[in-house]
């Protein structure tokens, strides 16, 4: 077993999981994720698995970071020669190794780190909400499951106005925010159609880690700090603000009404958690904060099996979540506009950050004006996904000037709002399965409403509808009517789990990540940055990050992260621009040779474990 924190050198899955559920290492294990793992010889695949073949890609190359940017080049990854899983929580990630140690297949991890996210991941990690997974098999099948919430029957189109027409923030803070949840629905379908293992044995990790704690590290800790003030807004007393102080770094998070709720679904599966006392723990909830889930809300909840969307770029495949997600959409409509150039710029120059930019706000127009529920409104999938579409694109854009959003948009009005809190996580097993998954309850800490006697956190993705349609939502993305509020309809997401192939169709990179909007353009900069750039994994995350959503109408960047002379160039080109300390939490995992890389975001916390 390896581990990203330079304090786990080598241990077994078994003793480092057993080290996170008694909390005695814990805290150690949530740094940041900069550190590398030493690195062993590959060796051959346990229980007689053949080894996987080496990734079909060119030779890497050292890449080229501005002085000022905080994270260096050349720094690496985990390396395991069997499995990999990696996610924001490094007590998670050791439970899904442990699952794979124990016989079970990459979809079993994933079912296990989900679960157990839940408990040690609060903030966005959930049975309260909902999301997306990708699955790819080693024999060439490929799967992906939406379990993202949907609106309440209750729900109406213009619930969070106020009397003066005006959009209130019951969307985003108490129980009217909340969609109804389909996390549970969706793990416990994935494990029964991909997995190997009973739901019971793979929920043990979350479980223990309910019922007996873990030590809260200083990541997890300055969340509950920032979070407080809400959270004790809607409730007098819970886990993370006992006696109504945040709970602090060193002390131990114990859950027993949380490990009470998963104990009853790892014993009677979802039916659980929609139409038992944990149901009516929520309902009562709801009745008691002014929120409209009922129990037929949740006894009508299904997750729906859809087609992942599969494009190309430059000879890889991309398997991304379609509509209800907009992530797979919005990805391959921008890589289709940038594949149109025979060569890209160099990483880091001026006419670089131009076309990517350029790319995604043209993208982001579409992604705002014609995606939603295709239960519910016509999604023009072909025509955004296809290669002649972005070759009209490729015209619109002039190679050394800004197009302003509203020339190419007129309908669309300014925004100004910041993405928040998801999270993803990435498996691989010995055989070559991958799972990627991303979930949410949108906002961190959700709605900030935690459920009593059953203990976790619901989701306020109720404000990822256009909760005022033409107006922006908490991450500044303005919507149209397609995705106008409606009982039963599933809120689009920027949810963007991917798995590429290289060009002889293994699993190259399972990548995700958290961030609202800026999921999309982080995900995809990460497979960028490993194909057109050939950069390392660790390079290809660490390199510094831009984002064009449309509106704001600007190129966000990182601080220190564009050169000044490139910064005063882009200006010049008729760039806003727009500074952030840092965008989007990325999770991947990337084949090499002899095994895997894994490498959590290294601007915030988490574990990459494999063996």
């Amino acid at each position: 077993m390896l581990f990203t924190g330079p304090s786990f050198p080598r241990h077994s899955v078994a003793a480092l999981f057993a080290a996170a559920a008694l909390c005695s290492t814990v805290a150690a294990c949530s740094s940041s994720s900069s550190g590398t793992a030493p690195r062993t010889a590959p060796g051959a695949a346990a229980g007689g698995v053949t080894p996987l073949g080496d990734p079909a890609i060119p030779d890497r190359q050292a890449a080229q970071f501005p002085e000022p940017w905080r994270l260096k080049t050349g720094a690496g990854a985990t390396f395991a020669a069997q499995v990999m899983a990696v996610s924001n929580s490094p007590a998670a990630s050791a439970a899904a190794a442990q699952i794979m140690k124990d016989g079970g297949n990459a979809v079993d991890a994933a079912v296990a780190l989900g679960f157990a996210l839940a408990v040690t991941w609060p903030e966005a990690g959930n049975i309260g909400g909902g999301g997306y997974t990708i699955v790819r098999l080693a024999d060439g099948r490929t799967a992906a499951l939406d379990y993202r919430e949907v609106a309440p029957l209750a729900a109406t189109r213009n619930m969070y106005l106020d009397a003066n027409g005006k959009l209130t923030d019951k969307s985003v803070y108490g129980h009217l925010a909340s969609g109804v949840p389909g996390a549970v629905a969706g793990l416990t379908a994935l494990l029964e159609r991909y997995g190997t293992m009973k739901l019971a044995a793979v929920m043990k990790p979350a479980i223990a880690l309910a019922r007996d704690g873990f030590v809260v590290d200083t990541a997890l800790s300055g969340s509950i700090e920032r979070a407080s003030k809400t959270l004790l807004r809607f409730q007098s007393n819970s886990p993370f603000t006992p006696n109504r102080k945040p709970l602090a770094a060193g002390a131990r998070l114990v859950q027993p009404d949380l490990a009470r709720t998963l104990q009853a679904i790892a014993d009677q599966g979802p039916k659980a958690f929609y139409a038992s006392w944990i149901a009516d723990s929520l309902v009562a909830e709801m009745q008691r904060g002014g929120g409209i889930i009922t129990k037929a809300d949740l006894a009508a909840y299904t997750p729906v099996w859809r087609a992942p969307i599969r494009t190309s770029y430059r000879g890889y495949a991309l398997l991304s979540m379609p509509p209800s997600s907009s992530g797979g959409v919005t990805m391959a409509e921008a890589m289709n506009v940038l594949e149109q150039y025979p060569t890209l710029p160099a990483y880091g120059s001026t006419r670089w950050f131009h076309l990517f930019g350029s790319a995604y706000q043209r993208a982001f127009i579409d992604r705002n004006a014609k995606l939603a529920d295709p239960a519910f409104v016509p999604v023009p999938l072909a025509q955004l996904t296809s290669k002649n579409y972005a070759a009209k694109l490729r015209t619109t854009i002039n190679d050394t000037r800004a197009t302003p959003t509203r020339d190419l948009d007129a309908a669309m009005t300014q925004a100004a709002r910041e993405p928040e809190h998801t999270t993803h996580y990435s498996v691989v097993d010995a055989h070559g399965n991958a799972v990627a998954t991303t979930t949410t309850l949108n906002n961190s800490w959700g709605s900030s409403v935690w459920v009593r006697g059953a203990g976790f956190m619901l989701n306020d993705e109720m404000d990822d509808f256009a909760a005022q349609p033409g107006k922006p939502n908490m991450y500044g993305l303005v919507q149209g009517e397609s995705n106008a509020i409606q009982p039963g309809k599933r809120m689009l997401s920027a949810m963007s789990p991917t798995i590429v192939l290289d060009p002889k169709d293994q699993v190259l990179l399972v990548v995700g990540a958290a961030g609202g909007p800026t999921i999309i353009t982080g995900t995809s900069q990460v497979i960028l940055n490993v194909i057109e750039h050939r950069m390392t994994l660790g390079d290809a995350m660490r390199a510094p990050r831009v984002h064009h959503q449309a509106l704001p109408d600007s190129l966000t960047f990182e601080a220190g992260g564009i050169r000044p002379a490139v910064l005063d160039s882009l200006r010049g080109f008729g760039h806003a621009m727009r500074e952030l300390r840092s965008l989007v939490n990325v999770n991947a995992i990337m084949r090499v040779k002899g095994g895997w890389e894994g490498l959590p975001e290294p601007r915030r916390s988490g574990g990459a474990i494999g063996y």
